[in-house]
């Protein structure tokens, strides 16, 4: 079972709205999830990304491999340089 970080679509006709979700890669885009690590809108200026800091790092140690997008969501938070830099102990 592949868990993966993605977007699923909320909102109405030409108004998207997503919540960064974890769930298996087989499940439906907006389908079942295991995890809401947030939402992020496009449509305000500037896009609002509203993540749950602690349970993504907490999942993306655990294995969980991050879309494209949310990667770039995770880059412009902070939370993937986090991440990526070795724990100092």
């Amino acid at each position: 079972m592949a868990v993966k970080i993605r977007l699923a679509r909320g909102g109405a006709k030409k108004k998207p709205f997503y919540q960064v979700v974890v769930a298996d890669e087989r499940f439906p885009r907006d389908g079942r999830f295991i995890a809401n690590l947030g939402q992020y809108d496009p449509k305000v200026d500037p896009p609002l990304v509203n993540l749950k800091e602690e349970l993504t790092l907490e999942w993306l140690k655990k294995g969980a491999q991050p879309t494209d997008t949310v990667r770039t969501l995770l880059r412009g938070s902070g939370i993937w340089a986090k991440f990526k830099q070795p724990a100092e102990a």
